[in-house]
């Protein structure tokens, strides 16, 4: 058959497709039409058609039955209508493109061939017999991922279904017109991913549904790992293969899974908002999403103030004072490691018998309950409760002494004073319920507004008492490094610096692990239960520390760690290499990705050459322009060739060109430098969305991101010039899909003198 005479075939299915989903558009619209008038007929007659009486007892269980049968009947309605507009909108995008893919699969044994297209989503014929579209999630889609053709099998619930792939098909079809169709084998290369690697950077990542990979399916469709970890060099398509995985897994456990059984650690704001539109555009509701930073806050006390990973980052890069320097490296290489938790556990089993520091409770400037009688009651408490069951008693004891104190405080003069301060509502309820009693005790009318006076000025005392504001956590964290007699000069100079750090009311970032671990174990951090997928994005920047802390929180959960070591950016803290975490028992899968699918094949080439291990990257055949490698010997000449590099790369039509620098503080600079002649906007720890243009950032922020051009502003030795920056410039270099400019003076740093010789 001629290509021409097949692409008109192809394109009659299409249209018939089209024509299917128009039909089923219209019935969609027709009922979403009458569910919408009986949504606002129901609310605007919802208490007419409830039947409220509450002259008897039975009458008011009549009532409440009326009203909840109403409340759910308009529920159900406005469920019904919010299902369609979902289904609405993915009819719309099958419109625009209903598939992308097709394979012919005879099933063994067997000889009825059938013709399986695969979508974004499922779709079936008028009589509901016959699948138009599979879903790329359903089982039989794998085949498309993972075979060539020849032999193949799928998995389902049933057991292995084997057959054979007589062809295998893919096509780029756009407004419902075919624009490319090619057969292939079992990777999806050529046109389709060509076609999508060749077009400009979005300032929001796309679904990557029509060009997965079969490594990257092996991720996606993974059930069956406690643990999966996965190593993926930059621009592997990591992140995009996790964010399908958690599409598949709504699909797949649909009935017994959903959005809120699952949290994804990203790594900053600015990623959280790029990934936002994957998991809508395939018809699924974006799950929890938090930075640990945010998660650990949550946790500790809000007059507490806790350094970002992006500020330990800077601090460690700028910081000029090189004794200080010195001991901030040491205290983070030990608060990151798993013997700091051994410290801080023995320390914690000291405190069954003593130590604990406790708060007066206190009101109107005056003591009610000391913290030395705190004290006294917590540690009658038999041992062999934990510390936080006995603050549970602890709780419940103050909370009867403030009673106690609350009945004194009712008959002092002061609380006429605010009687006169009470609302209407307070003055009608004391007039009720006096009426309820005796309508001519007038003393008992004042009564009961003393006690609402009463009640209202405790009410902050009981509440701060019900959250543990009792306990001493930061007070009693200090005690540890004021207790510890030790000639060892390391824990000396560690000690030092976390007191004073203490006194202040700061924690570092090394620190917040650690002091959140410790808190809880005085106070309680619940278990989460209800989360039973984690998926933890850049997990090499997370320390081992930080991984037991998480195993504790999170002790049933199935995780996905994604990363890659030639990132790991805060080198201090992962010397143990925590990608890979060994203290995770049980089932569990590492899959390595070693094709950068980001930039072209000219980028990565030059990249991989002072990777740290460039030996294991390949690139992707897309070609394009070598780096740009700029080295001036005159320093007044930059700023004119700079600005030359952005006026040209604008004349390219690139629509996102990054300034990448090294620190913030560098970023600053460059920013003052170009603000008053380019339209160019700056990127910081606060920055929760970036938009197409000129965008200058530090590197750490723009991990996880990539743009179409990339400019590096100085590479020299002055600014990468020790042997801990080298995962800074690769994961700088990186982030770029089709141009890469790098400045520097005539003394270019070790790793750009690799990329060259």
């Amino acid at each position: 058959m001629s290509k021409d005479l097949s692409v008109k075939m192809e394109q009659k299915r299409v249209d018939e497709v089209v024509q299917e989903i128009n039909i089923r558009e219209e019935k969609l619209l027709s009922k979403a039409g009458g569910l919408k008038e009986s949504i606002i007929d129901l609310r605007k007659n919802f208490w007419e058609d409830v039947t409220v009486n509450l002259d008897e007892p039975d009458d008011v269980i009549e009532t409440q039955a009326s009203l909840k049968q109403q409340a759910e009947l308009l529920a159900e309605r406005e469920r019904s209508h919010g299902e369609i507009g979902k289904e609405l909108k993915i009819l719309k995008r099958l419109k625009e493109s209903p598939y992308f893919g097709r394979i012919d699969f005879t099933e063994s044994p067997g000889n009825e061939k059938e013709q399986i297209y695969v979508g974004i989503a499922s779709l079936m014929d008028h009589n509901e017999e016959d699948f138009l579209i599979y879903d790329w999630r359903a089982p039989i889609s794998s085949l498309y991922y993972d075979f060539s053709p020849g032999e193949a099998f799928y998995e389902t619930s049933f057991g292995t279904i084997t057959g054979e792939i007589t062809l295998k098909r893919q096509y780029i079809i756009r407004q419902s017109k075919i624009k490319g169709m090619f057969d292939t084998g079992v990777t999806i290369v050529d046109g389709l991913l060509q076609a999508a690697l060749g077009n400009n950077a979005s300032t929001t990542m796309k679904s990557i549904v029509a060009t997965i990979q079969k490594e990257q399916n092996k991720i996606i469709r993974n059930e069956h790992s406690k643990l999966l970890v996965v190593q993926g060099v930059a621009g592997s398509g990591k992140t995009s293969a996790v964010l399908q995985r958690i599409a598949y897994l709504l699909y797949r456990f649909r009935g017994s899974l959903n959005s809120d059984n699952l949290l994804l650690f990203s790594p900053n704001p600015l990623f959280s908002s790029y990934i936002a539109n994957v998991l809508p555009e395939l018809g699924e509701t974006n799950i929890s999403q938090t930075t640990f930073l945010d998660f650990l806050r949550n946790g500790i006390e809000k007059n507490i103030t806790i350094e970002s990973p992006f500020e330990q980052m800077e601090y460690m890069l700028t910081c000029s004072d090189g004794e200080r320097l010195t001991s901030r490296k040491q205290n983070m290489i030990l608060k990151s490691s798993i013997d700091f938790k051994f410290i801080l556990d023995d320390y914690i089993t000291s405190l069954f018998s003593s130590g604990i520091q406790f708060r007066n409770i206190t009101f109107q400037n005056r003591i009610l309950v000391s913290k030395e009688r705190i004290s006294d009651y917590f540690y009658s408490l038999e041992d062999i409760h934990s510390i936080p069951n006995r603050m549970e008693y602890v709780a419940k004891w103050l909370l009867k002494e403030l009673r106690f104190h609350q009945d004194k405080e009712k008959k002092k003069d002061w609380v006429m004073d605010h009687i006169e301060l009470l609302d209407k509502e307070a003055y009608l309820k004391a007039y009720y319920e006096n009426q309820l009693v005796d309508e001519d005790d007038f003393s008992l009318e004042e009564d009961i507004l003393r006690a609402e006076v009463i009640k209202k000025q405790f009410a902050p005392i009981r509440k701060k008492v019900k959250n543990f504001a009792f306990v001493h956590t930061l007070a009693s964290y200090k005690k540890l490094f004021e207790k510890k007699q030790t000639k060892d000069e390391l824990w000396k100079t560690i000690s030092e610096l976390t007191l004073e750090n203490i006194s202040n009311r700061f924690l570092t970032w090394e620190d917040a692990t650690a002091y959140r671990y410790f808190r809880g174990k005085l106070v309680g951090d619940k278990e989460n239960r209800g989360v039973r997928h984690l998926f933890i994005d850049e997990a090499q920047d997370y320390t081992a520390f930080q991984y037991a802390y998480i195993k504790e929180i999170f002790p049933f959960t199935r995780m996905t760690l994604l990363g890659d070591i030639n990132q790991a950016i805060y080198t201090y803290a992962s010397r143990e290499n925590p990608l890979v975490p060994d203290f995770i028992e049980g089932n569990h899968e590492r899959i390595l990705l070693t094709k950068s699918y980001r930039s072209t094949k000219q980028i990565v080439e030059f990249t991989k050459k002072f990777a740290p291990g460039g030996e294991m990257i390949e690139p992707f055949e897309r070609e394009g322009d070598p780096p740009h490698i700029m080295l001036l010997e005159d320093a007044s000449k930059f700023s004119g060739a700079f600005m030359d590099t952005i006026n040209k790369l604008q004349e390219k039509k690139f629509e996102t060109i990054a300034i990448i620098c090294k620190t913030l503080e560098e970023s600053n600079k460059v920013y003052t430098l170009l603000e008053d002649k380019f339209d160019i906007k700056q990127i910081n720890e606060d920055t929760y969305s970036f938009e197409k243009g000129i965008v200058v950032l530090p590197v750490y922020l723009a991990k996880g991101i990539e743009f179409d051009a990339v400019i590096i502003p100085d590479a020299s030795s002055d600014q990468y010039y020790q042997e801990s920056d080298r995962t800074l410039f690769y994961t700088a270099c990186t982030r770029a899909m089709h141009s890469l400019t790098v400045f520097s003076d005539h003394n270019p740093c070790i790793f750009l003198q690799e990329a060259l010789n």
